[in-house]
């Protein structure tokens, strides 16, 4: 049997319905195969960085147990997105769903199609507020712990929606 690894994602949306697609999106990564959907963090609404004039965004954090490489996690990841209309028009643009792996067990990985840890995640309270709710002790390898990271991105909109 393949061993499971502990991986975190992160999900954003600001078109269309963010809530119900975040929900719907959760669904799909629980159906993924070989990975099993252990937490999710609660709703996020956050102010778009670096595109001020866009939609507030709506996000969260999941983890999963998975028995996929991490470029196939990230591959089916990105079915989901596609599968709820996201179209990669530039950066930073507005988007239906955004799926991104942001840790794969301890592994650090520095690839054309992927880097892990996410190289941004400590800078965004967007990722850091959600997964300190599901466990504020998690250390992102060469960073530091996720409570401990809060404080330096407080000046970040962010508000946890009910």
């Amino acid at each position: 049997m393949t061993p499971l690894v502990r991986a975190w994602i992160a999900l954003g949306a600001n078109l269309g319905n963010p809530q119900a697609t975040l929900d719907r999106a959760f669904e799909s990564i629980a159906r993924l195969p070989q990975t099993r959907l252990i937490a999710r963090s609660s709703l996020y609404r956050t102010a778009p960085i670096d595109a001020p004039d866009q939609p507030d965004y709506w996000n969260a954090v999941a983890a999963v147990d998975t028995a996929l490489e991490p470029l196939d996690l990230l591959h089916a990841l990105q079915k989901i997105e596609a599968s709820h209309g996201r179209v990669r028009e530039f950066r930073n643009a507005p988007r239906t769903l955004d799926l991104d792996l942001l840790m794969f067990g301890g592994i650090t990985l520095d690839a054309d199609e992927l880097t892990l840890p996410h190289p941004r995640m400590h800078l965004r309270a967007f990722v850091l507020a959600p997964l300190a709710e599901i466990d504020p002790d998690l250390a992102i390898p060469g960073v530091g712990r996720v409570a401990s990271l809060l404080p330096a991105v407080r000046d970040q909109r962010i508000e946890r929606v009910e």
